[in-house]
């Protein structure tokens, strides 16, 4: 089964075809920059644009998945975090769908990121509480019990020293503030060390770009839950959108 994968973040909006039973693309990954405003009508017709070129691959029923940087209840974007303020209270599942002419489910981006990890990655057969976050332009989760989604879990928002989390240990932070790995990794410890306090996981998976170094960071934390590195990298959000699409709207 194909479906089709949309994952829009800060900085870039990234399409594919993904092939739901092995969690790998069966299309080049494409990508354009996320538009400056990145308002609803921008977003959507670069979707658009990028769907079109995948969609032969998938066929004309395969579903859509868009993965979004807002907590998303019954397909309507609530809120907008690294994304224009016009998302809050869009009506996005419905104005795609029109737009797009087939199937489509608008889900939170790491919730998507999470569900491909925990299907094909590295929390495959993970029971307990797992947490995913992802690092980027901020830093998203999600959180899974015996394997089944928690939604619009916004760890990434907790407030840490006055401010949000995410705007000390996101990965868009240490590139803007030319931050050694030391010095990043120990503003990410602080914040998974303040969500361990809360929700005490039994295991945490990082992804995002940043994840292809784990390597360089992932030693140098000292919180108490194992972490490991995403195995699916900066595909799982492609990948998890489709599959959220495929499961609520196939048979």
């Amino acid at each position: 089964m194909i479906g089709i994968g949309v994952d829009v973040g800060g900085s870039g909006i990234k399409v594919g075809a993904a092939d739901l039973v092995t969690g790998t693309l069966v299309s080049e990954r494409l990508q354009e920059k996320t538009p400056n405003p990145s308002t609803p009508d921008r977003v959507v017709e670069i979707i658009a644009t990028l769907v079109g070129r995948v969609a032969p691959l998938a066929g004309a029923a395969a579903p859509v998945g868009i993965g979004v940087p807002c907590v998303v209840l019954d397909g309507v974007t609530k809120t907008a975090a690294n994304i224009d303020q016009a998302w809050i209270d869009f009506d996005a599942d419905r104005v795609v769908e029109g737009v797009l002419r087939r199937p489509v489910r608008v889900v939170n981006d790491a919730d998507a990121a999470g569900l491909a990890e925990m299907r094909f990655g590295a929390g495959r057969g993970k029971r307990g509480v797992v947490l995913m976050l992802t690092l980027g332009t901020g830093v998203g989760s999600a959180l899974f019990t015996d394997g089944h989604l928690v939604p619009n879990t916004e760890l990434g928002h907790l407030e840490i020293r006055g401010a949000d989390a995410e705007d000390r240990s996101a990965a868009a932070v240490k590139t803007r503030e030319s931050l050694s790995w030391e010095a990043w990794a120990a503003l990410l410890d602080e914040h998974i060390r303040a969500i361990d306090r809360i929700l005490w996981p039994d295991l945490i998976i990082l992804g995002g770009g940043v994840s292809r170094d784990a390597d360089r960071f992932i030693p140098l934390l000292t919180a108490r839950p194992p972490i490991v590195a995403a195995t699916l990298e900066n595909d799982a959000g492609i990948v998890g959108a489709a599959l959220a699409a495929a499961e609520r709207l196939g048979p």
